[in-house]
């Protein structure tokens, strides 16, 4: 007999107890109850992923779970809020009972580490589509956004580019000698959290590495009505990375590859010792609009764009 939707949710996505504070009510009424601590603000956010748009038919669920709650836990990261509930609506052909236990443990053991809890949503019928909306709160007048980079600020990476995008080249049929830490940076990438926490005192703009470094970057640029030169030779790209820019001569790839989810931020000089995270400096904020890439000293402007769904 296949489940009914409320069997679903019961067997596959019903926490037995809240993990958060702010939780007052979860699953099992028409809404959810959430409190706000006293002098923060709520951050929400909303991410869809489709199949055969955002990932492969035949993606591992557990990993497809996991990286569905990190997208949207990676924009509360980029604004430094905690992370605090979801709500999930599961789009599915049929009701595949293995698929979705591994799909709920890679989705619920993200949210447990976090201590998210999932608080609500929907299941329907239909090809394969997977949406979250998070939650997070953040003290009032803290929240990092795109549009306070200043000039003169140092523009940071939390960590390294490319590696998603190389794990996608991958899939698509390139040969590496070692594919494993791509393929993990691409279906399994982890939130930069602790690192949104931590710059939130000391940083002026933030976003996450989504859509590519040259379009998210872009986003600040633009939001803040600045420009910026960033250095190819500052770039933290893994070594496969760079062997794969020296067999292909695809030097654009980490800067327009998307899905690696590490922060890109902006902090002035005076505040950048007080950063208490692990981080690279890639470049500068400038006057000039337009973003530029000084690369062995020959300035190249840079288009700004990563991803679009309607190019």
């Amino acid at each position: 007999m296949s489940l009914s939707e409320f069997s679903l949710i019961q067997r596959f996505f019903t926490q037995k107890k809240s993990r958060n504070a702010c939780t007052r009510l979860g699953v099992g009424d028409d809404c959810a109850l959430l409190s706000i601590p006293a002098g923060h603000e709520l951050a929400i956010t909303t991410d869809t992923m489709v199949e055969n748009v955002h990932f492969f038919a035949d993606t591992d669920p557990e990993q497809l779970g996991h990286k569905l709650l990190t997208v949207n836990l990676s924009d509360l990261a980029s604004m430094g809020a905690k992370p605090v509930s979801v709500l999930l609506a599961l789009t599915i052909p049929n009701v595949n009972e293995p698929w979705l236990s591994a799909f709920a443990k890679g989705f619920m053991d993200l949210a447990e580490r976090y201590e998210v809890d999932l608080v609500g949503g929907d299941t329907t019928s239909g090809p394969l589509t997977l949406t979250v909306q998070a939650l997070g709160v953040v003290p009032q007048g803290q929240a990092l956004r795109r549009s306070a980079a200043k000039v003169g600020d140092f523009i940071c990476l939390t960590g390294p580019i490319g590696d998603a995008g190389l794990g996608l080249k991958i899939n698509e049929g390139y040969g590496c000698a070692d594919p494993e830490p791509a393929l993990r940076q691409f279906n399994k990438p982890e939130p930069q959290i602790d690192a949104g926490l931590a710059i939130r005192e000391c940083a002026n703009a933030c976003i996450d590495i989504s859509d590519g470094l040259t379009s998210d970057l872009g986003h600040i640029l633009k939001q803040s009505q600045v420009g910026a030169c960033i250095y190819w030779q500052a770039l933290p790209l893994s070594d496969a990375v760079q062997t794969y820019i020296e067999e292909t001569g695809d030097w654009r790839m980490p800067l327009v590859a998307g899905d690696d989810y590490q922060l890109c931020f902006t902090v002035s000089p005076d505040h950048i010792g007080q950063l208490t995270i692990d981080c690279v400096k890639i470049g500068v904020i400038e006057s000039e609009p337009g973003l530029r890439l000084n690369k062995s000293g020959i300035i190249e402007f840079l288009e700004v764009k990563g991803f679009e769904h309607f190019s």
